[in-house]
């Protein structure tokens, strides 16, 4: 969730990044395992595969309790650096160890009424303090060290299933969903404090970075800039239609005050964000073996303009670039992706993402990246006879936009280029 990122240092550091992770995950202890936070099926063809966990739960229970503490530690050597500044990769050697602990709570208060609450406790940090890259290494950390270790209330919301058929199909049961059986044909309404990367752009190779990957390029499309405050939470109000092989999800959420900020805009008529995305289902040979999600946001807030902030300085207004520099104003981000998942065999799955963004307003909740392509798959542990393991590879590219010069037409008509791939 940053700001100030130096290209030359991203293109330098990348190939020399070494990580080392250690994962306790308590309850679900191997890698890869299904995502909590993955949405119910929209058909029973599909149904995910269970969440293994240290204890068993209940399927009948009303309430929910669990825990995971999740501690990546990781290591770059050495590199050469034409140039470092505050909000660079660092060229010298270092390591860092992050800690997230987790507990989940949740209750039933009518079979289509459930409430949800996690507590978080966050320790540790990133390389570099997570500065310089723009998909970090690390998706535990944020670019606040100062934030502190107290524990928070990362999520405190509703859930209300509203039946709209009379077929039921099964359901995972885990920390954000309770209900074991729902109508095929439903509405559903959440609200409160979540995360947006909860319902939008997940993928069950690779979303969660407890469990899975850990770049934020990775289990996150880069290029969603997504509403958050620091922390990665927002406020919003979240409607889902589910059928048998599609759903439709859209969210209006609170943007940050400022860019990376932890304390949201409440006054929706200064900042705010919608996010839709299309979930389906096709059926090949003749199962539905393949999930393909559309993603679109459009964000509100006060953003600068990277175009208005160089052209400030060449005249001399700014001593510097800088993208705050401008009177408090609301201008529109928006953007798109492309998600896909499908089981190739019962032990291969490949995941894909594609993003992009117009890059032409700052980055303000998420990471400086405007366009982002991924392709990867992961190995289930059948081979070595241990069937919960999963092994898995991605290849992640990311860019930004650059500013060209603006070229304009005569008779006072301007035709003006401002940005480009």
């Amino acid at each position: 969730m940053p700001r100030l990122l130096r290209p030359e240092a991203l293109a330098n550091a990348l190939p020399l990044i070494l990580m080392g992770s250690l994962l306790f995950c308590a309850g679900l202890p191997a890698f890869g395992q299904q995502n909590d936070s993955v949405n119910p099926p929209a058909s029973d063809d599909a149904l995910p595969e269970r969440a293994v966990t240290m204890f068993p739960h209940s399927e009948t229970a009303r309430w929910w309790v669990s825990g995971q503490d999740n501690i990546i530690s990781q290591w770059h050597p050495s590199f050469d650096a034409k140039y470092s500044g505050p909000n660079s990769f660092r060229a010298h050697g270092e390591h860092a160890t992050s800690n997230i602990a987790t507990l989940y709570t949740g209750f039933q208060l009518t079979s289509t009424t459930e409430i949800f609450m996690h507590f978080e406790a966050a320790a540790g940090g990133g390389l570099s303090d997570a500065l310089g890259l723009g998909g970090f290494t690390d998706l535990d950390v944020v670019r606040n060290p100062t934030l502190g270790t107290a524990p928070y209330i990362a999520r405190g919301m509703i859930r209300q299933i509203i039946p709209l058929s009379s077929e039921m199909i099964e359901a995972e049961r885990n920390p954000w969903y309770l209900a074991t059986k729902v109508p095929v044909r439903r509405l559903e309404l959440r609200f409160g404090k979540m995360g947006t990367n909860d319902f939008f752009d997940i993928n069950n190779v690779g979303t969660d970075s407890h469990l899975q990957f850990m770049n934020w390029t990775v289990d996150n499309n880069g290029a969603y800039d997504y509403a958050a405050d620091t922390r990665g939470y927002t406020v919003g109000l979240l409607v889902e239609y589910h059928d048998r092989n599609w759903a439709f999800r859209f969210e209006e959420a609170l943007m940050p005050q400022v860019a990376n900020g932890i304390n949201l805009q409440w006054n929706l008529r200064k900042a705010r964000a919608e996010n839709y995305e299309l979930e389906l289902h096709p059926a090949i040979r003749g199962k539905r073996e393949v999930i393909i999600r559309l993603l679109s946001f459009v964000n509100h807030a006060n953003m600068g303009v990277y175009r208005d902030a160089i052209a400030d300085f060449l005249v001399g207004k700014t001593p510097r670039p800088t993208i705050i520099a401008h009177p408090e104003h609301t201008t529109v981000k928006y953007g798109f992706g492309l998600n896909f998942e499908e089981q190739l065999s019962s032990n291969v799955r490949a995941f894909g993402r594609f993003g992009w963004n117009e890059g032409q307003h700052e980055s303000y909740a998420y990471t400086e990246v405007d366009q982002s392509f991924q392709v990867g798959s992961d190995l289930a542990g059948e081979r070595w006879r241990r069937k919960l393991d999963k092994i898995g590879a991605v290849v992640v590219s990311n860019a930004i936009k650059k500013i060209i010069r603006s070229t304009c037409g005569w008779a006072g008509w301007a035709f003006c280029w401002a940005m480009a791939d």
